[in-house]
């Protein structure tokens, strides 16, 4: 089980801005912690609840661009100003919101950075109420939140936080905040399970894609 610590990343935040593709690119090909959990042993804890689930926003529209240029404007709706979710990425979103509800996961909270494609996709899945916050706000933006480091720490925090008793924790929100927060870096709409820790640290326990839902809809709905 590997765990990660809440210690501060003290990289400069110039360098980790120009290193973040690098780093996902990284990632995607490098060796992944090991899932603690598969299948039916992670249907069954996650019913059990305790969890913290990291969703990337679902699939995009990539002929789009984000175009920000002062503080707010990640909070467009409107496609010519920031990219949005495609159609497949809405449908998938609402796909993997019946998974929980078919396996009975419980969710207690809801967290989405202020990017409408997260939001989107925390409110397609209908899990609850979406709540925003900049903990786990892009870090194309983090200039304007203290810095990349900054931004990674409180993700850590966020991670590290246990969830309401007997439910799970879901937060919708970026691939970079993640890759530079834990060195995981999730496609759009994968999920990555964390476990809290007593040390108020967490540990990775999983992580799931669309079709992986899929799949334990078809195997363990209902068992």
């Amino acid at each position: 089980m590997k765990s990660f610590s809440l210690l501060k990343i003290n990289f400069a935040p110039c360098i980790v801005v120009v290193l973040i593709s690098g780093l996902a690119l990284f990632n995607a090909a490098a060796a992944q912690p090991a899932a603690e959990l598969e299948g039916r042993a992670l249907v069954a804890a996650l019913r059990e609840g305790g969890y913290n689930i990291y969703f990337r926003h679902a699939a995009t529209d990539w002929s789009q661009n984000d175009q920000v240029a002062k503080e707010g404007d990640w909070d467009s709706c409107d496609p010519g100003r920031m990219r949005q979710l495609s159609e497949a990425g809405l449908k998938t979103a609402g796909a993997i919101g019946d998974a929980f509800r078919a396996l009975q996961i419980p969710v207690g909270q809801v967290f989405a950075s202020p990017y409408c494609r997260t939001i989107e996709t925390a409110r397609y899945m209908r899990l609850g109420p979406v709540q925003t916050t900049t903990d786990i706000m892009n870090m194309r933006v983090a200039e304007y939140f203290g810095g990349p480091s900054a931004i990674a720490e409180r993700t850590r925090r966020r991670l590290a936080m246990r969830p309401l008793a007997g439910t799970n924790t879901v937060l919708a929100a970026h691939g970079n905040v993640l890759v530079t927060a834990t060195g995981v870096y999730p496609q759009e709409t994968e999920a990555i399970v964390f476990r809290p820790a007593d040390n108020q640290g967490y540990s990775f326990v999983a992580r799931i894609s669309p079709q992986q839902w899929a799949r334990l809809v078809a195997e363990y709905s209902g068992r």
